[in-house]
């Protein structure tokens, strides 16, 4: 038996803020793992998320495999818009769901961290973070700044997650971030830049991986998954679709579940892919590697 063994490492995935998406699968299988997890959420849904912890709303999702219960070791503010809170504008630091979160940049959420495990208390970060306000706008049509703020949080927040993050880490860190076909492929209709961010986000795994790896010694690479319904993948409008398509012409013809992407997760943080780095791996049951769709009356 070769296990998947975490014990004793930390993770932090951030952008997670509801059990519907692939960095709660991927939370649920580190732990499973052994991995102890924290969490950092977006404020606007960071009251509704601990809210619906308090109240046992999730109990039924936050069921492991083997029967023990998913439990948050920390659950941490973070706007992957800002390294800094000076960045914010001024109307974002007054708004009443982010005025009481303290300092919500990614240079606050490190020093959190620093003070709650101090200078190598991190084993394991995943960025399961994007975000495009002109998503259902063709590209050819999005303004500068929807672009930008497509690329920012998507793209650019993982590259800052690696300069504030990989100085905490313990031996054998990894970073593990969620990019989609639509990166090197045309995916008609998922527009505002997130397509581009996607690129920028696979580009800068290889850059990163060799100038980490040489820095701080850490592993940074990423999944490519197959279209999933989640609650913020609704925002593309079509995602139905989608997943109906890529199950329809994959080589395995059925969707994905989260947990494959979680699965996929724990494997590449853990120590039997310590000579894994600067790689896109797939999670998409082959969808990446067809190139013409399946004749309807194919068997």
């Amino acid at each position: 038996m070769l296990p998947i063994d975490l014990t004793g490492k930390r993770a932090l995935i951030a952008g997670v803020s509801d059990d519907g998406g692939f960095g709660f699968a991927i939370a649920k299988a580190l732990a499973e793992a052994g991995a102890s997890i924290c969490v950092a959420s977006w404020p606007p849904a960071l009251g509704i998320f601990t809210k619906l912890l308090e109240r046992g709303k999730m109990d039924q999702s936050m069921r492991l495999g083997d029967g023990r219960r998913l439990e948050f070791e920390r659950i941490y503010p973070l706007d992957a818009a800002f390294d800094t809170l000076a960045e914010a504008p001024n109307e974002i630091r007054e708004n009443k769901r982010y005025k009481e979160q303290g300092d919500f940049s990614i240079h606050g959420m490190t020093e959190r961290l620093r003070q709650d495990f101090g200078e190598a208390g991190l084993d394991i970060v995943v960025h399961s973070l994007a975000n495009g306000p002109e998503v259902k706008l063709p590209l050819v049509d999005t303004s500068r700044q929807g672009y930008l703020a497509a690329v920012g949080v998507s793209a650019y927040s993982n590259v800052s997650l690696v300069r504030h993050l990989a100085p905490l880490m313990r031996p054998g860190g990894a970073f593990l971030s969620l990019t989609y076909l639509a990166g090197e492929r045309v995916i008609p209709g998922y527009g505002g830049g997130m397509s581009s961010a996607k690129a920028a986000l696979e580009a800068d795994t290889r850059t990163l991986a060799f100038e980490a790896g040489r820095r701080w010694g850490v592993r940074i690479n990423a999944i490519s998954a197959g279209p999933w319904a989640s609650r913020a993948a609704t925002a593309i409008g079509f995602i139905d679709t989608m997943i109906r398509y890529t199950a329809a012409n994959s080589p395995l013809p059925r969707p994905i579940d989260a947990a494959d992407v979680g699965h996929a997760a724990a494997f590449l943080s853990s120590p039997l892919a310590s000579a894994i780095t600067g790689s896109i791996v797939y999670v998409d049951n082959g969808f990446h590697a067809m190139g013409m769709a399946v004749p309807a009356d194919a068997g």
